[in-house]
């Protein structure tokens, strides 16, 4: 389906949702340098081909890996060269993908070499400053073409000297996870101390992947990880896990449209922790039930969700698809622990309060990093999707039970989830 510049979406009539949903941008971008920095071929199966992902698998080839791609059988082989970077000097573009920039950053900042990288424009204005400075604080070279610590820089390392460091990831828990997946760059104990606590569960999934790969991270303190010196990954063949974060939009769906919704390999033993917002919508009314090929929500037996109060900060991707559920229950909805979704790929916070207020859902933040939502009747309207693929996937959910909510720039949902308004036409009927 060729997307236009905005895309009005059908009332549904379906009597159940089952789909099935690309792999996880999470897991597929963790598993691209993780089989880079492992000594030998990884064959990745079930790979999420997005904007973000190509822009990684493309840095990956101009940093001169042996990289092949299938894109119809989602599979990519990757030869890793044991933490060694085939070119000493290379430019490579990150796009809008937060992961490849964090990622590929301390990658780069803890190698030998001069890279220079560059960026979308949404991503010039996305936080770096915190793991910059790490980076600094370990050797890293920098120097910015445009703002202090913001895309685009050229940075290299001529050599570690300090094996410990402090990372703030109030911002982004990207900063950890790039720091603890090139730990194996150093030759001695590298210790890593956390301030903060946003995003632990995706922290959570890059520890599970290491061990998966062959490295553990040790737990001296609950703030504190140590990779032991001498850590390698092991290259293997590696099945990537359904992306759950997309999958929530098709469980809100069926909670919406109050029909059950199955999505397809979807399980409780996911090491993606967007798994919870399923525990939110059961406190709002519905069941998940366990299946042996996935797990189907059933909606509330009421025919309505009730209303709470969530606390999203270790899966605030998902504070997006309750919002936009929100106004369907029968008493309010408050969302806390969502401050540093201002620094996603859009202030998504006030894209939420922007778009219920155009659909005529009554909302406000009665204090920083809080939304509340009142039921409500919502309107047609187009929906301002400020270039963000969750904008656009959330908001569209009320459309299927309210005539003219419009979509700007659906288009924006390739950076995750290229085929999303298809899938949704199917379920529209």
């Amino acid at each position: 389906m060729k997307l236009q510049d905005t895309y009005e979406v059908k009332q549904a009539t379906a009597e159940q949702i089952e789909v099935s949903v690309p792999g996880s941008k999470s897991i597929t971008n963790r598993a691209l340098l993780l089989a880079a920095l492992a000594e030998g071929r990884s064959v990745l199966k079930g790979v999420l081909f997005s904007d973000d992902s190509r822009h990684f698998l493309q840095a990956l080839i101009d940093l001169g890996f042996e990289v092949s791609v299938d894109e119809p059988g989602a599979v990519v082989e990757i030869t890793g060269l044991g933490g060694k970077i085939p070119r000493e000097e290379s430019t490579v573009d990150v796009g809008s993908a937060g992961t490849a920039a964090r990622f590929l950053t301390a990658f780069l900042g803890l190698s030998e070499g001069r890279y220079h990288l560059k960026s979308s424009e949404q991503m010039k204005k996305r936080p770096m400053e915190e793991l910059l400075t790490a980076l600094e604080e370990l050797g890293a070279e920098c120097s910015f073409e445009e703002e202090r610590y913001h895309f685009p820089f050229t940075i290299g390392n001529r050599g570690v000297s300090r094996y410990e460091v402090t990372i703030d990831v109030d911002k982004s828990s990207q900063f950890l996870s790039a720091l603890l997946i090139s730990s194996v760059l150093f030759t001695e104990d590298f210790l890593i101390h956390v301030k903060g606590q946003h995003g632990m569960a995706y922290v959570e999934m890059t520890v599970r992947m290491m061990e998966q790969f062959g490295v553990t991270a040790e737990r001296p303190a609950p703030d504190t990880f140590r990779i032991p010196a001498s850590s390698a990954y092991q290259a293997r063949e590696y099945r990537i896990e359904p992306d759950v974060s997309a999958a929530a939009y098709f469980y809100a769906m069926g909670a919406v449209l109050s029909v059950p919704a199955k999505v397809n390999h979807v399980h409780w033993d996911s090491l993606q922790g967007d798994t919870a917002f399923l525990h939110v919508l059961e406190q709002m009314g519905c069941k998940a039930v366990e299946e042996p090929d996935g797990i189907r929500l059933l909606p509330p037996a009421s025919g309505r969700l009730s209303g709470g109060s969530f606390d999203l900060s270790a899966f605030s991707d998902q504070a997006l698809t309750l919002s936009a559920i929100a106004g369907f229950a029968t008493d309010p909805v408050t969302i806390t622990g969502i401050g540093h979704i201002r620094y996603q790929e859009c202030d998504r916070l006030a894209a939420i309060l922007t778009n219920l207020s155009h659909m005529g859902i009554s909302c406000e933040s009665p204090e920083e990093g809080t939304i509340r939502i009142h039921p409500g009747k919502p309107h047609g309207c187009h929906i301002e999707t400020f270039e963000d693929h969750r904008v656009a996937m959330s908001f569209a959910i009320p459309g299927l039970v309210t005539e003219g909510i419009v979509i700007e720039n659906p288009g924006c949902c390739r950076k995750t989830f290229e085929n999303y308004f298809e899938v949704l036409e199917e379920i529209c009927g």
